[in-house]
């Protein structure tokens, strides 16, 4: 787990209001989650043959005996929200949330214990023209923050019945080269064939290459939707890629699987996956619903940001206040006070802890400001100001102070 840094929450801060931006455009609303939620939450969602579930969770039993969990994810949560709280009856919704994750999993570049991420999910949404906008509001946020080097790959895991029929025929295939798994695969060979097919293991990939691939055995609806999905994205000039072998981590997809990859982030690829998860409503314990999602891992994308040559610009003052002897000091906390009710949206920084003249100025240079607001006993006996440009080759002037809002709110462009 890492801390972020103020220089780093800048870029942060930047990034995510450009999503929050373009989520909401499309009609999105936010929801907030509860860190903490039941196990069987998770275990249930996802499946007890994941990764997840079977090894990288944070869980433990409460003083009721209740075992808890940080969540890993956010579909779940937000699934369960939209059940408990009456969300999902006879209503779609269109969500989005933000927030930290909980993984015990191996520290990497772009991967770590806590990560955070954008989830967005509508639920209620039956055809392939949900699928497509959550794929083009993405393209979108790339548009708007200048990124390169993403593709978009997609695939369908079909309908459950057609999902039931490959399954039977990843069993028969695997079971017959069973010497050559490794022990994950062969655990989940009767459970979960279909997980054998997201192995990272290098040694496996010929077998699972040589595996039967979903999109050869689609019923009449399965091709439909997926034929749909990828008329929509032609029109609106997104390309993609059909990769059969792509079948994401939760056990809880069906239809219409994504990932949009990068190859600037080294073995961290996926930047933002999703995909259709009409069963897990249901799973869950609400009514039948359809329903679609993608989850966007928020250190990746500022990653992404920063390898595209992206950067928040400098975060500083606008004003500093310097203040020299004790009747100085009083009015500039009046001044300082004024200056942000009358110049709204702009910083301004007072001196504290003391300091002589230059060492005040030296911090008025360091903070960023573009002027000096300069108090000393004669200004103030004056009634006086002085105001320094620090960044130009302006002259410093004293001003009124009751004209130093306006003056220098001019000077800034307000």
């Amino acid at each position: 787990m890492n801390d972020i840094l103020p220089e780093e929450a800048a870029t942060w801060r930047l990034v995510e209001n450009v999503v929050r931006e373009v989520i909401e455009s499309y009609g999105y609303r936010e929801i907030r989650l509860p860190i903490l939620e039941r196990t069987e939450v998770f275990a249930r969602a996802i499946g007890e043959v994941t990764d997840i579930v079977e090894k990288e969770m944070y869980s433990f039993m409460d003083r009721n005996d209740e075992s808890l969990t940080m969540r890993p994810e956010g579909t779940a949560g937000m699934v369960r929200a939209g059940i408990t709280n009456g969300l999902l009856h006879n209503q779609r919704q269109k969500l989005w949330t933000v927030g930290p994750m909980f993984r015990y999993e191996k520290p990497q570049k772009g991967r770590y214990r806590q990560f955070h991420q954008f989830d967005v999910e509508a639920m209620g949404y039956e055809g392939p023209d949900i699928d497509a906008e959550l794929i083009i509001l993405c393209a979108r946020m790339w548009e708007k923050l200048g990124l390169g080097r993403l593709s978009l790959e997609i695939n369908t895991l079909g309908t459950p019945d057609t999902r039931g029929k490959y399954r039977h025929e990843l069993v028969k295939y695997f079971s017959a080269v069973k010497s050559q798994l490794d022990e994950d695969s062969i655990r989940r060979l009767e459970k979960n064939p279909l997980r054998i097919l997201d192995s990272k293991n290098p040694d496996m990939q010929g077998v699972i290459a040589a595996a039967p691939v979903m999109i050869e055995h689609l019923d009449a609806k399965s091709t439909a939707h997926f034929d749909g999905l990828k008329s929509l994205l032609e029109k609106a000039d997104v390309p993609y890629t059909v990769n059969p072998r792509l079948v994401r981590g939760l056990d809880y997809y069906n239809l219409t699987v994504f990932e949009w990859i990068t190859d600037a982030l080294g073995s961290q690829g996926a930047v933002c996956a999703g995909g259709r998860y009409d069963g897990l409503v249901e799973k869950l314990g609400g009514k039948a619903t359809p329903a679609i999602g993608w989850a966007m891992g928020v250190e990746r994308l500022v990653g992404l940001y920063e390898a595209c040559g992206g950067k928040a610009g400098e975060q500083g003052a606008d004003i500093y206040i310097v203040a020299v002897g004790d009747s100085a000091f009083d009015c500039a906390f009046v001044v300082a006070e004024d200056l942000r009710d009358r110049i709204p949206g702009r910083k301004v920084e007072l001196n504290l802890g003391g300091g002589s003249f230059k060492s005040q100025l030296r911090r008025a240079d360091r903070s960023g400001a573009a002027y000096a607001v300069i108090l000393g006993e004669e200004e103030v006996a004056r009634n006086e100001a002085g105001l320094k440009p620090l960044r130009s080759g302006e002259q410093q002037l004293n001003v009124a102070l009751d004209k130093l809002a306006e003056t220098v709110g001019t000077r800034l462009g307000n």
